[in-house]
């Protein structure tokens, strides 16, 4: 029997209208619908603070109309109707062209809900040709208590777009609810009791029609748990699935016993703890998928050394993948002066990337097909459909957060029995946290930094009310080479035409202006009661999650760019008779790995590069670091390209120049990193700025969120808790026979696509 969440909206609510919701949300059934919910309320009595509305932004407001009157056209014929109305201290025009008749009903006095984009006509804020939605002034106001509780009555406002207004989702919404029969609640009952929580049907009425504050703040903590737990059911039942496949057993010996003898070192606790769990995981027969996060600069690629060293130990294969040229080859070097001579023989490290010489890459293609090299570093080029190997136990992913998902599974394939994977990562991405909150792989984390890492210190330089600090900035490189060490200066473009690809900034630079700021997080213009925002849909996240474009003198200035820094340092009397060179993505693999050795061998004092040197690089001596238009970088990026400096003895020094005002986001962002070294701090910073993606697809952080309540910034604990209580379930019950509500649930919930994502993770 179907089950009404499963009905179409073509026959709840007509062809037309779930065409409609179909195209601006991607709506098509009644359970859809009822989980597209609102991303805050208001009230009657409550106005709008209009001085803040965002230009060029579609917005819901609640105000009261002042003023209106009618004037002809002087250019053509006809008239405009222009209507005032006001939150008490701003105003706003609604302009209507040839439509006097909207003065009969838009009364000075009138109070509703108006919904358009915000322009700015002549420094006059307008909408044009808006929808609204009066509200009735009914006869019960006339008794003080019944205005009163008019009044104070919560109005849903729902995520909109500019064909589906607000009211337009309630009325439906109302529709549906009033012919919704009773339904069963995925969460089981004695699950439900435990946490106080109401029944599924009532929660639907109270977080879409609530008649107090009360109502829908109950209605949401019941829904948001109620997603949490069919999230971690769906993915627990997909991880029992993956764990039911058999895994070859790589049991650590005398090769990883004989390295860590050799060390010049002692391992931190950290190191040695995580070390311990991945030779359980490897001697398990179920596949390994664990994630590392540890510092920049922690020891995280000697961890998994040692890991590539236990595979091989059975004679298998490690692959390493690296996001970078420059990166893949310093790896290479790094795990064969780490090994030593002997081992390297016996290990063959191996590189393999696409800008490998022919022949090169065929003796590396062969090799890693042969099995004789049992490490094998590459870019996406190990990707690459020719790419075979003998026998693949490990796949190893370093800056995991620069790949995503479908290229872990591609190289994992390579494998004739499912490999062992492990992914590195210092500075987890908004949906790296997401995916380990969610239970997408086991987490082990290295804090403890080794024995004779410098401290970092980091400045904000902010050119906005300190231009001439700029000259400090080339002064103070200058100090630091003076003492033999040497700096790194990173832009983010390579000339004027051309910017290196990273993270997408969280507004423009320089942020919004007075006028665009937005008032909360959600862009609707309420601030109480606030509610987290709910992103259901690309419309809803395009009208929630971007800042408008500003014209500011900061968002309108040149980027920094390498040719022109390049030249500025050449030409700066500071620098006289220094090596200054140019390094980025442009430039042929060869050269991009002589300057680096170069630049690690002391013959370079200042590298000027893109973020083509954010990952991995290590450069003991360099002691500097300069990010030029550093608003312009993600907090992960920048977090990344601060770990560049500090990983020797000498002390480090980073100073992030930006442009952008105080105030702004992105001056916030810049002032966020500059002010601590906890990546794990700064992750969670990032969640909340950027959000955690589609943690049930591939959408990288700052897209659409597939959740509709939850978010991971903030339900850590309660998403924590569901995957305990599921757990439970799925033990007692793990095809959910027992379930059915549940089992509707989770097969409502995960498409095609998103069990195919889950398979993958």
């Amino acid at each position: 029997m179907e089950s009404p969440l499963d009905v179409k909206l073509s026959a709840a609510l007509g062809g037309r209208t779930a065409a409609a919701f179909d195209k601006a949300f991607g709506l098509t059934t009644v359970g859809d619908l009822l989980s597209h919910y609102p991303r805050r309320y208001a009230r009657r009595g409550e106005l709008t603070a209009l001085t803040q509305l965002p230009i060029d932004e579609n917005v819901t407001i609640v105000a009261e109309v002042l003023e209106v009157r009618s004037r002809s056209m002087q250019a053509r014929r006809g008239s405009i109707l222009e209507v005032r109305i006001s939150d008490g201290k701003g105003i706003l025009t609604l302009t209507f062209f040839n439509q006097a008749w909207r003065a009969n009903e838009l009364k000075p006095g009138a109070r509703g809900i108006f919904a358009g984009k915000v322009g700015d006509y002549r420094g006059t804020l307008q909408l044009a040709h808006p929808d609204y939605e009066l509200f009735d002034a009914t006869d019960d106001r006339a008794d003080p208590a019944a205005a009163k509780a008019w009044a104070e009555l919560p109005i849903p406002i729902y995520p909109a777009t500019s064909t589906v207004a607000s009211w337009q989702v309630q009325k439906s919404i109302a529709v549906v609810l009033d012919t919704l029969p009773p339904i069963e609640d995925p969460v089981p009952d004695a699950v439900r009791s435990a946490r106080a929580l109401i029944p599924f049907r009532r929660a639907l009425e109270l977080v879409h029609r609530p008649s107090t504050d009360a109502d829908w703040a109950t209605a949401r903590e019941s829904l948001r748990f109620q997603e949490a737990f069919v999230l971690q059911a769906a993915l627990l039942q997909q991880r029992q699935r993956l764990r039911s496949v058999a895994a070859t057993v790589r049991a650590p010996g005398a090769l990883l016993s004989g390295f860590d003898e050799t060390l010049p070192f002692t391992l931190t606790g950290d190191q040695v703890a995580v070390g311990e769990a991945i030779a359980a995981d490897l001697e398990a027969a179920v596949p390994m998928n664990r994630l590392i996060q540890g510092e920049v600069g922690s020891g995280k690629t000697l961890v998994a050394l040692r890991a590539m060293l236990a595979v091989a130990e059975s004679g298998g294969q490690s692959a390493l993948l690296a996001p970078t040229e420059v990166l893949a080859h310093q790896h290479l070097r790094s795990i064969v002066r780490t090994l030593g001579p002997d081992l390297s023989a016996r290990l063959r490290p191996t590189l393999l990337t696409g800008q490998l010489p022919v022949a090169e890459r065929r003796k590396a293609l062969l090799a890693s097909v042969s099995g004789s090299a049992r490490i094998v570093v590459g870019t996406h080029a190990l990707l690459s459909d020719n790419v075979e190997f003998f026998d693949l136990g490990l796949v190893v992913v370093d800056e995991q957060h620069r790949f995503g998902v479908d290229q872990r599974e591609a190289l994992r394939l390579k494998g004739a029995q499912p490999p062992h994977v492990l992914v590195l990562t210092a500075t987890p991405i908004p949906r790296t946290v997401a995916m380990t909150v969610f239970g997408d792989l086991d987490i082990s984390s290295i804090a403890e930094l080794p024995a004779g890492r410098s401290p970092i210190s980091s400045h904000v330089v902010p050119l906005a009310e300190k231009p001439g600090w700029m000259t400090r900035v080339w002064q103070r490189v200058a100090e630091e080479l003076a003492q033999g060490r040497q700096a790194f200066v990173v832009c983010p473009a390579i000339d004027s035409s051309h910017v290196e690809q990273g993270e997408a900034p969280v507004e423009p630079v320089g942020g919004p202006t007075a006028r665009s700021r937005k008032p909360s997080a959600d862009r609707g213009g309420f601030s109480i009661p606030r509610v987290e925002p709910v992103e259901t849909s690309a419309a809803a996240s395009r009208t929630s999650r971007v800042e408008p474009v500003e014209t500011s003198a900061a968002a309108s200035r040149a980027i920094a760019s390498v040719t022109e820094t390049l030249a500025t340092l050449r030409a700066n009397p500071a620098l006289a008779g220094r090596r200054i060179e140019a390094l980025h993505g442009r430039l042929p693999s060869d050269e991009k790995d002589a300057l680096m050795r170069a630049f690690a061998a002391g013959e370079i004092d200042v590298l000027v590069a893109t973020t083509v040197i954010e990952v991995g690089v290590d450069v003991p001596n360099a002691s500097a670091m300069v990010i030029l238009d550093a608003d312009r970088f993600g907090v992960s990026q920048l977090h990344q390209l601060r770990g560049r400096v500090g990983r020797g003895s000498v002390p480090g020094v980073c100073l992030f120049v930006t442009g952008a005002e105080e105030g702004t986001l992105a001056r916030e962002r810049v002032e966020a990193v500059a002010s601590t070294l906890d990546g794990f701090e700064l992750a969670n910073r990032d969640l909340e700025l950027r959000q955690e993606g589609d943690v049930l697809g591939s959408v990288q952080s700052g897209g659409r969120s597939s959740l509709r309540l939850l978010r991971v910034a903030r339900d850590g604990d309660l998403i924590s808790e569901a995957r305990e209580l599921a757990a439970t379930v799925l033990a007692e019950d793990p095809e959910l026979g027992g379930h059915p509500a549940l089992r509707e649930a989770l097969a409502r919930r995960l498409d095609e696509a998103a069990e195919a994502f889950l398979a993958k993770s």
